[in-house]
């Protein structure tokens, strides 16, 4: 069975941990029984509950929540590191769930690539040979991998340390290596677990870049699991957010920040500046309400994209009073900003932290 349009799709997924997973299942489903229930009667966990996603080709998809609340055991069904109690997933159009043990792997090697939080590389490997181990299990020739590691480690800014050991890089550095031994491969999905947590603010903040940077260059389909709200919001298209093992709610950083689904939700974005994600089309009046109400818009005024951000708007209009036009990808203008619409989205933006 192939789906076409994503690049991953999630339906119905559960994962309940424990020898009786089935019946604790059909207690879920049939009885309401909550986790506790299941946990009394069956001695097992529920892990991940009716999960449903669909993640578009090209996107950073971040996945977070607080520890325990399921995104770790998600990620690692995509590529059946974890065997799923119910559900089906799509990748590329491709039922993972109906794939042999051999045609799993080779899928795998092919196809996704993995980035752990702990690195994972081999310690009696240099840097080089750790990048090219996927293509080595691949049966390409020594030659062609390696050419094409140390065009990755170049990639990942560690030129001149493909003769290095695991040993003698640093934290950040080792990061660089797993993400290069990921890339290496050309896989048309990334799933990336925590990849720069166990990293200090500084390095995590430049590899953050540094991905951005590569993902937005590769187009490569990224499934990033983060429990810190800041980093889902500064490098994700979309974000997902889960609680007890449920996806809770799924939106734009913009979405979930300005409407919350929930209390928790809510609770979980209250300490995120709308500077760092209201854009400039949620804040515009449109065109021909500002002009009926004030007149034409002067030739003279500035413009900006419908993405321009906050912060960005208000750093004009410190120096310039004038409205500022607001303009799609044509550089039509589809609204207006004025000084009176920052300042009313910041107020409501403090009320509601």
């Amino acid at each position: 069975m192939k789906q076409q349009g994503y690049s991953i799709e999630i339906s119905g997924v559960w994962k309940i941990f424990g020898k009786n997973a089935e019946n604790a299942l059909k207690d879920i489903k049939n009885e309401g029984f909550t986790k506790k229930q299941v946990l009394e009667k069956h001695g097992c966990v529920v892990g991940v509950a009716d999960a449903n996603m669909s993640i578009n080709p090209g996107e950073i998809f971040c996945v977070m929540g607080l520890s325990g609340s399921g995104k770790s055991t998600l990620v690692r069904h995509i590529n059946r590191l974890l065997e799923p109690t119910a559900g089906q997933i799509l990748v590329n159009g491709e039922d993972i769930m109906a794939m042999p043990p051999d045609l799993l792997r080779q899928y795998r090697n092919e196809h996704i690539s993995m980035v752990f939080q702990n690195f994972g590389l081999m310690p009696h490997r240099s840097v080089l040979d750790n990048v090219a181990m996927p293509l080595e299990i691949r049966g390409i020739n020594k030659n062609e991998r390696n050419e094409i590691a140390e065009r990755t480690i170049d990639m990942v800014e560690l030129t001149g340390w493909g003769n290095k050991f695991a040993h003698e890089l640093s934290g950040g550095m080792q990061q660089r290596v797993g993400l290069a031994r990921a890339l290496a491969a050309d896989p048309k999905i990334l799933l990336m677990d925590e990849p720069f947590s166990a990293l200090d603010p500084l390095i995590r903040r430049q590899l953050q870049n540094e991905f951005m940077k590569l993902a937005s260059q590769m187009n490569k389909t990224t499934v990033f699991i983060t429990h810190d709200l800041d980093e889902a919001v500064r490098i994700g298209d979309r974000i997902a957010i889960m609680r007890d093992g449920r996806v809770v709610q799924i939106g734009t950083p913009e979405d979930i920040v300005l409407n919350p689904a929930d209390e928790y939700v809510s609770d979980f974005v209250a300490g995120i500046s709308r500077l760092k994600v209201v854009k400039a089309h949620t804040v515009m009046q449109p065109l021909a309400q500002y002009e009926q109400d004030n007149g034409e818009l002067s030739k003279s005024s500035h413009s900006f994209p419908l993405d321009a951000s906050l912060s960005v708007l208000i750093e004009h209009a410190i120096e310039h009073k004038e409205p500022m036009a607001i303009t799609d990808a044509d550089g039509k203008i589809q609204g207006v900003i004025d000084q009176s619409d920052l300042l009313r989205t910041v107020i409501e933006g403090t009320e509601t932290s």
